[in-house]
């Protein structure tokens, strides 16, 4: 089950977290994995992790951000079976402590890079007969959350095209799938409590894991499961469906 073989499938910000656990699962089991990141370096690392466990994996250094960029990287690609629009970034702050710049860049990397992508990657699929895409939404799309004025702009756009991508390319068997984590422990969340709560920083993590309901956080490679079950055969039968992985935190909390 969850065969990949044969498959090119395509995995922004797959240098680190969750998109690093979607690369490295999706190549175990078959896929020709291509990189798309911004960070060449951390992309490098994600492939050579892949090449030591015998999988194929290419790095195309990129910002998603810049439609130019992206279009072309796809044409070098050339065949998108798959594609996990997963690159993104956080903000924490109200409407009234958003700056216009901050507003702007949230919007230009998580919601018009996932755009660029999917501008790229559809007619691909469509040409080859098909593809799944995955979009890496939030639980920020779904609940009010303290102080996420800006990023849950941005999920709530990657929900909503989730849902607009699978309805128009239905007929052309491109399936469109998003994926809505609550808190998963990755490099980011360590690096969000030594920033701001130094000193405290394993009360801090144990706060956080807590305010699931469930008890912890997430694990990448908990989400990069789902991933691989939505980009399969499958779930050949599965489109147009946002899927809450939240420790219980949407319905539990409510």
């Amino acid at each position: 089950m969850f065969d990949l073989t044969g498959k090119k499938a395509v995995v922004t910000g797959g240098g680190s977290g969750i998109g690093q656990a979607i690369c490295v699962l999706f190549a175990r089991q078959g896929a020709e994995v291509h990189i798309v990141e911004l960070n060449a370096e951390a992309g490098q690392q994600t492939a050579d992790a892949i090449r030591q466990q015998g999988g194929t994996a290419h790095v195309h250094a990129a910002d998603v951000a810049q439609q130019a960029r992206v279009v072309e990287v796809f044409q070098e690609i050339g065949r998108v079976d798959i594609l996990v629009n997963n690159a993104g970034i956080a903000h924490v702050g109200n409407v009234e402590n958003t700056p216009d710049a901050d507003f702007d860049r949230i919007f230009q990397v998580n919601v018009k890079g996932a755009y660029n992508c999917l501008f790229a990657a559809v007619p691909l699929m469509k040409a080859h007969g098909g593809g799944a895409i995955v979009n890496l939404a939030s639980i920020a799309a779904h609940v009010g959350l303290t102080d996420r004025f800006a990023y849950s702009m941005s999920k709530g756009a990657i929900f909503a095209m989730t849902l607009s991508v699978a309805r128009d390319y239905v007929s052309s068997n491109i399936r469109c799938n998003s994926i809505s984590p609550a808190r998963v422990h990755t490099p980011f969340v360590d690096g969000f409590i030594a920033r701001n709560y130094a000193g405290q920083e394993a009360q801090k993590f144990e706060e956080l894991s807590r305010s699931q309901p469930i008890g912890r956080m997430g694990q990448p490679a908990e989400i990069a499961a789902l991933a691989l079950y939505l980009c399969s055969s499958e779930a050949g039968f599965v489109t147009g469906c946002d899927y809450p992985i939240d420790g219980g935190f949407i319905k539990l909390n409510s």
